[in-house]
């Protein structure tokens, strides 16, 4: 798992290299979106647009997330790489809206249109092969950093490409056939296109924002875990967290009761091993020990899951 220090530069420079690379993309889409006449890849412009505010963020948060626990942050700065996410969902389902919007108005209140010039089939094109790039960069970034930033940022260039694609498609068959009205029906698929990524992107950094998690199989990994150091047993209460990308978790464990504090310390020392071997990107890890045959613990057991809940 890299380092603090280390994911921040390496998020940088994703950034960078997206902040460059979406400038260029999209100040020659919307010029030519606008000198061609078509309003789907003037809205393709706008979208990478977008993604050069996104890159702007990633700026400033792999700032905040390189700084280290203070004593308003004592889990330090990692969530702000999560709220920029759902920030990054806004701003595209903002983008997918207008767009939308503004094409509806011109289906519904121009009586007619021209045909889109032939510069927006090179446009789209030109399109297409940069933001492939661009997505390739991110997401092996992405990886090497373990940013759902980066991530998400990947998933966004990914559905570019296929929304370019998609641009191209309705360029080809209003040109074809020319019926002018077909670019602005293409840009409400592409709204709709980037409507449907943000939700998606906001719903996944939802669940981070609610310390909430999807991944039942890092629960059974904490289980076996616990079942590896003997005079460890039943795994209760068991809560699991991403910050920025790294584990937080919190179990409870039962130990005999007729063993000393030291004892029982180790035996929690080795569970916490034990779930390092098993899970890659370990926040923290703290283990609460009891007595086992004590159940007479009432409300307390009100949070956490279970083995049984998960299905083992």
């Amino acid at each position: 798992m890299p380092s603090i220090e280390y994911r921040a530069k390496l998020i940088r420079a994703a950034s960078l290299i997206a902040l460059g690379g979406n400038l260029v993309l999209g100040t020659f889409k919307i010029g030519s979106g606008i000198l061609a006449g078509s309003l789907a890849v003037l809205g393709d412009g706008i979208d990478s647009l977008v993604d050069i505010l996104i890159a702007i963020m990633a700026l400033v948060v792999s700032r905040v997330v390189s700084r280290p626990a203070d004593l308003e942050h004592p889990w330090g700065h990692g969530r702000a790489e999560t709220i920029a996410t759902a920030l990054l969902a806004f701003l595209l389902f903002f983008a997918g809206a207008q767009l939308i919007l503004n094409s509806i108005n011109q289906l519904v209140f121009e009586r007619s249109r021209e045909l889109p010039g032939r510069l927006a089939l090179a446009a789209t094109l030109v399109s297409i092969v940069g933001k492939t790039l661009l997505a390739l960069v991110q997401s092996f970034f992405g990886k090497k950093a373990d940013s759902a930033m980066l991530r998400a940022n990947a998933k966004n260039m990914t559905g570019d490409v296929i929304l370019s694609l998609g641009v191209l498609a309705g360029l080809g068959i209003s040109l074809g056939t020319g019926i002018a009205v077909l670019d602005s029906i293409t840009a409400i698929l592409v709204g709709l296109w980037v409507i449907r990524s943000a939700v998606g992107i906001f719903i996944e950094a939802n669940l981070e924002l609610m310390d909430g998690s999807a991944e039942t199989d890092a629960y059974k990994s904490v289980f076996d875990a616990v079942h590896s150091v003997p005079g460890a047993g039943n795994p209760h209460r068991t809560r699991m967290r991403r910050i920025a990308g790294l584990w937080d978790i919190d179990i409870d464990i039962e130990v005999d009761p007729n063993l000393t504090v030291y004892a029982a310390h180790r035996i929690a020392t080795q569970v916490e091993l034990a779930i390092k071997n098993r899970l890659e990107g370990i926040f923290d890890i703290m283990v609460h020990v009891e007595p086992s045959g004590d159940h007479h613990r009432g409300d307390t057991e009100g949070y956490g899951l279970s083995e049984e809940e998960i299905h083992v």
